[in-house]
């Protein structure tokens, strides 16, 4: 007895999805990120506190270890003048200065300056600690 075309096409249909289904399952084994190995996961700490992917015997520590020391030492004196050039400004008011010594970004806003400033100015300023980081203050060009 012969089947109906209501009955073929619901089979088509079927084996169309579970061809679909059998590709779908295929292309998760291929694409899986599970099972990553035991290298792929290890992240080390450098000198600073801060993860890097370099293991330690590749990292160069007495350039980082001196490079934090002096970013330590000019940070304790509050009263010493800053030199960098503003690398961010934004519409609203704010922007980061990186500094020329260290390299750091430090964050300033618009109501610490004492003129007005424009990225890629060259600037100084002092620094002062909050909660959040350290803030530039009594920003000039």
């Amino acid at each position: 007895m012969a089947d109906s075309f209501t009955k073929k096409e619901n089979n088509k249909k079927k084996t169309k999805r579970l061809q679909d289904k059998q590709l779908r399952r295929d292309d998760r084994k291929d694409n899986n990120n599970k099972g990553k190995t035991l290298d792929d996961m290890i992240v080390y700490v450098d000198v600073n506190g801060h993860f890097t992917e370099v293991p330690p015997h590749m990292q160069n520590r007495d350039a980082d270890l001196a490079r934090a020391i002096k970013a330590q030492q000019t940070s304790a004196d509050p009263d010493a003048d800053f030199t960098g050039i503003v690398n961010y400004m934004s519409e609203k008011g704010f922007g980061f200065i990186t500094e020329d010594e260290t390299g750091e970004n430090v964050f300033f806003h618009v109501g610490q300056t004492t003129q007005t400033v424009e990225k890629h100015n060259k600037v100084t300023y002092k620094k002062e600690l909050t909660p959040k980081g350290y803030q530039a203050v009594e920003v000039k060009k």
